[in-house]
């Protein structure tokens, strides 16, 4: 890398105002998507510092900690990624996270830093390591290099904040150890305002100037649930020390890069208003390193522009640590040309007239409803290209429908984070704020994402088409350039709902995301080829996207085209239902109520509400049987045993005794609802609380097909009521409209166009 690139962001837009408080870090954090495999404490003069290592591999990369206000888990999603290539190492700096925390501004000075840094190198026995460093972790980046330049093979520093002599006149002006007449602004930036009660509204005024970029919302919630992990006077010992005051010593960092012997890569945001991107410039100059500067990019690259960072992390640490030593050349300095090229690799390139037809399928694992309309969608299509060559990037338990089928999973599936597993864990007692918890889900999409980008960089495909995958269809629009094949989205739904008792708050957040959709599609209409709703205009909510935005049924039919309902099967017949029910040892009297909730995994409580209803509903209907389906995420074994009542785990036909019951009892899901009203049978749906799609999409598309009885979970939830509406339900004549039934083979025809 040579030059000095600018990188621009995709989506130039208007920022909304949105407040978050302390209660944003409430809930305990998401399951890391890669554990460590390695975890210790070193302690270096008495300070504990807490270190973990991943993934393994020839290459060290170090990620230094920032500022005391965030802990080691900022670097959320670059860990799994790197950690597929490299061996990583992060730690908690002093003052942070599970860090000790001295007192005094002499323990927070940047030399303390960096003697921690290596002092971490010596305890994960790491010789020589790529240092990453990020805002104040710049610095000590250089501090270890300069220090210690055997063991740094190359540094890069990201958003470089401190130790530069580089003026910044808007901060300047207001002295942090001095007693000030104002709260506005930079004089939040001051020590007697953070202790003396000012610390929340510094933190808040900090996390927005840290991401100036629209739709942050996210990331500024991060860092305030972060920021409040430490107190007011830490963050002063941190800040004195960095500065040199309260007894501390202060060294000029320009004279040090001036020594930094090793490949060097900046890269800063232009728009940064913590600090401006001539400090990055500065760094560069003096190390003699390559810089990229992110147009339209704030403070927060490795949190808003993961993507981007990943690779560019990934990229010079290749470069430099496969780098041949360069011939001798005239020099004034004994630092190795970063320029110098690799060690050559042998590859294989086809001509593109002789590569073969060739799709990759994504399809959502947050239930199985996506896999088996994925299957009749694909199997159509094949109809359309016989020669095509499909691969499947998914996840469990869309892989085992996959499996089931014959068809290839590719192996990169492996390196998926899990989505359900990930739902699972936000879900509790039949609850579950799907919202928040795809919010939450950040760190596995981008994971997620990365994984599709190494597939579809190494292997040449025609067409992707991704059926709600969410990862892959917004980081597109987020770096467009990496599109390099027909892309085809899929949906359901459209457009993000606030649940009522989000009040607000709630209502400006998703606001701010369906303004986020529309201004990328707006802006980057090339990325999908095909948009493709499942189901037609009226199964779309008349409700708007928020205050100021379009409708939602509007703007999809003007942005989509209609397939129908993908059923993924044809109903049974008469006789193939009498001859199933016969299977199941039922008799002509006998009626059998199907219950069932899903792959996902969150339906737990559910099942056991309807089983304690099981004996009052055996008394008030004659012969009734109850066949209880748990799906392939909840074993049957952990559920109390009733009499009359046969428990299953995975069934891969369910559509068929669906088919056959007189009555099911269901979660507020599409796949399974509109299986039963194809089949025309009465069913009762019990949404998730707080699940946006069930309560608002769902239930308007069932409304409106006459389909279903809703029952709320609190009804749910008093053994006698779920009894008597089981009772009431059962065997009932379905008034259900006909649910079309060509979707798949119209979906097919649409994607073989881009084929």
């Amino acid at each position: 890398m040579t030059g000095r690139p600018v990188l621009g962001r995709s989506s130039p837009t208007r920022a909304r105002v949105l407040r978050f408080t302390p209660a944003a870090g409430d809930r305990d954090e998401p399951r890391p998507v890669r554990a460590p495999g390695t975890t210790g404490v070193t302690v270096r003069d008495g300070v504990a510092i807490p270190y973990a290592v991943y993934g393994s591999g020839p290459t060290t990369i170090l990620l230094l900690p920032t500022w005391s206000l965030v802990p080691s888990r900022f670097w959320k999603a670059q860990v799994p990624y790197l950690a597929r290539y490299f061996r990583v190492i992060t730690f908690d700096g002093r003052g942070s996270g599970a860090a000790g925390r001295p007192s005094g501004a002499s323990a927070y000075t940047d030399e303390q830093y960096a003697a921690d840094a290596a002092d971490v190198l010596d305890a994960t026995g790491t010789d020589r390591a790529v240092i990453v460093g990020y805002s104040c972790g710049a610095a000590w980046a250089v501090h270890l290099a300069v220090g210690h330049p055997d063991r740094v093979a190359a540094l890069v520093a990201i958003a470089p904040s401190c130790g530069l002599d580089v003026a910044a006149p808007e901060r300047e002006r207001y002295a942090w150890d001095g007693q000030l007449d104002t709260t506005q602004g930079w004089a939040k930036y001051n020590k007697e305002y953070w202790l003396g009660g000012g610390y929340d509204d510094y933190v808040d005024f900090f996390a927005r100037r840290m991401f100036t970029e629209p739709h942050a919302t996210k990331q500024i919630e991060d860092v305030v649930a972060w920021a409040h992990q430490i107190d007011p006077q830490t963050l002063a010992d941190t800040t004195a020390g960095r500065l040199g005051l309260e007894g501390a010593t202060r060294i000029r960092l320009d004279p040090l890069c001036e020594r930094v012997r090793c490949p060097v890569l900046v890269v800063h945001g232009v728009q940064d208003a913590l600090r401006p991107a001539a400090i990055g410039i500065r760094l560069a100059d003096l190390t003699g390193g390559d810089l990229v500067l992110v147009e339209g990019g704030g403070h927060g690259l490795p949190a808003r522009d993961p993507v981007r960072t990943n690779l560019l992390i990934k990229e010079f640490a290749m470069d430099a640590t496969t780098a041949r030593a360069a011939p001798p050349a005239p020099s004034t300095t004994d630092r190795p040309d970063p320029r110098w090229s690799p060690n050559p690799r042998r590859r294989t390139w086809t001509r593109a007239q002789r590569r073969p037809r060739r799709a990759l399928y994504l399809s959502s694992p947050i239930g199985l409803g996506h896999a088996r309309r994925d299957l009749a969608v694909a199997q159509q299509l094949r109809l359309h290209h016989p020669d095509l060559e499909i691969d499947w990037l998914t996840q469990h338990p869309v892989t085992r429908v996959l499996g089931d089928a014959g068809e290839r999973v590719h192996p990169a599936s492996a390196w998926l984070a899990n989505e359900s597993a990930h739902i699972e864990d936000e879900s509790a007692d039949h609850d579950l704020h799907a919202f928040q918890a795809i919010r939450r889900m950040d760190e596995v999409l981008v994971n997620n994402f990365m994984v599709f980008a190494d597939v579809v960089r190494e292997e040449n495909y025609d067409l992707v088409i991704g059926d709600e995958a969410w990862d892959v269809d917004y980081f597109l629009h987020e770096n467009p350039e990496l599109k390099r094949f027909s892309f085809a989205w899929m949906t359901d739904f459209v457009g993000w709902v606030p649940m009522p008792d989000g009040g607000a708050a709630e209502e400006a957040l998703t606001a701010d995301y369906n303004a986020e959709m529309i201004e990328q599609r707006a802006r980057y209409r090339r990325v999908r080829d095909r948009s493709i709703f499942v189901g037609n205009p009226d199964d779309v909510v008349d409700l708007t996207f928020g205050p100021g935005l379009p409708g939602i049924r509007e703007w999809t039919e003007a942005n989509f085209d209609f397939a129908g309902y993908v059923t993924g099967f044809v109903p049974p017949t008469d006789a193939e239902r009498a001859a199933l029910r016969r299977g199941l040892g039922l008799g002509a009297d006998d009626r059998l109520c199907v219950v069932t909730v899903g792959g996902s995994g969150v339906g737990t409580a559910l099942l056991h509400r309807v089983l304690d209803a099981v004996p009052a509903a055996r008394r008030a209907v004659d012969g009734l049987h109850v066949l209880v389906v748990t799906g392939p995420r909840i074993d049957p074994d952990d559920l109390p045993r009733r009499r009359g009542v046969t428990y299953r785990g995975y069934v891969p036909d369910l559509y068929r005794h669906l088919g056959a019951c007189d009555l099911a009892v269901v979660q507020g899901g599409l796949t399974t609802s509109m299986e039963l009203a194809a089949a025309g049978r009465p069913f009762l749906y019990v949404p998730l609380r707080h699940h946006f799609e069930q309560n608002v999409h769902v239930r308007h598309r069932l409304e409106r097909y006459r389909a279903g009885r809703c029952v709320e979970y609190e009804e749910a939830c008093d053994p006698d009521a779920l009894a008597a509406a089981i009772a009431a339900e059962i065997g009932r004549a379905s008034t259900a409209l006909p649910v079309e039934t060509a979707g798949a083979a119209r979906a097919a025809a649409m994607l073989a166009e881009l084929l």
